[in-house]
């Protein structure tokens, strides 16, 4: 995937090299915990919103440590920044056209290691995530190695993807579709809450690839081999995959984010289609 031509966006925070975890600010009886697990582990999925796993437990956000703010300077920051300015880009042109809201940019927090976030504390095992509370999309950089490394998927348009993916439950979350998901995961058994954050999760990645259909259109600079480092880089982080590497067998009823299958399908109909209305998950 070329990115020479992509806007770099400011909306970037950069915590990388700070280190550490803000603390203090939470009253006992008013603490919000969205307790946010890695992407190969085993979770309660109940009150798993967004692309990340979490579980809600009050109405406060912890406090944040600041840091530095605008264009990062380094290549993979830059390239993030690039990504993250071509997803606000062309969402605020879609969604108006296309649903009739209007798009608000979220900031992307870089860090390393462990930070804190709206939703509670931030580590890298936990993989990328979007926190609703803030509207802030959380990444540890060092996640594009684990791609490569141990899930067996990398590539410059794999990590737009991930990305784009985050900038989904944004959107999902501009539409007013999770606060409805987790006020239903709320009421519901763990088997319906598992189904509802998969359908959640699968509409992500396909906004992700409606994301990278405009993005072609505008720049022309997805080619074939983009689209199969994207597809593999889904198909490895599906949950029977994820299930098999780390416990040796799938239990497809504790699926949260959507098999390899259905994960490849989805982004596929997004980068299809071009079109919100195609992403439908919870039409049947």
């Amino acid at each position: 995937m070329r990115d020479d031509d992509l806007r770099i966006s400011g909306n970037v925070e950069d915590r990388r090299g700070m280190g550490g975890v803000a603390r203090g600010g939470l009253g006992i009886g008013a603490i919000l915990v969205l307790t946010l697990i890695g992407w190969a582990t085993g979770i309660d999925p109940r009150l798993l919103i967004g692309g990340a796993e979490m579980v809600t437990g009050g109405d406060a956000p912890s406090q944040i440590a600041p840091g530095r703010s605008g264009a990062p300077t380094d290549q993979v920051g830059i390239f993030v920044a690039k990504v993250l300015g071509e997803t606000e880009d062309v969402w605020t042109q879609i969604l108006p056209e296309q649903v009739g809201r209007q798009y608000t940019k979220p900031t992307l927090v870089m860090y390393s290691g462990i930070t804190n976030s709206g939703c509670g504390t931030a580590q890298s095992s936990m993989g990328p995530f979007y926190c609703p509370i803030d509207r802030k999309l959380y990444l540890d950089t060092s996640f594009f190695q684990d791609m490569r490394n141990r899930l067996g998927g990398g590539g410059n348009f794999a990590y737009a993807y991930v990305i784009a993916h985050e900038v989904g439950h944004h959107v999902q979350n501009l539409v007013g579709l999770l606060p409805k998901v987790q006020e239903a995961e709320r009421r519901s058994d763990q088997q319906r809450a598992n189904g509802l954050s998969v359908r959640t999760e699968l509409m992500a990645d396909c906004l992700a690839g409606v994301w990278a259909y405009h993005m072609n259109q505008r720049h022309a600079n997805v080619d074939d081999n983009d689209l199969r480092q994207a597809a593999n880089t889904a198909a490895a982080i599906g949950d029977d995959r994820l299930q098999k590497a780390s416990r040796g067998s799938v239990v497809p009823d504790s699926f949260t984010h959507g098999s390899s299958e259905q994960r490849v399908r989805w982004l596929s109909t997004g980068l299809r289609s071009g079109t919100i209305q195609a992403c439908n998950t919870f039409a049947n």
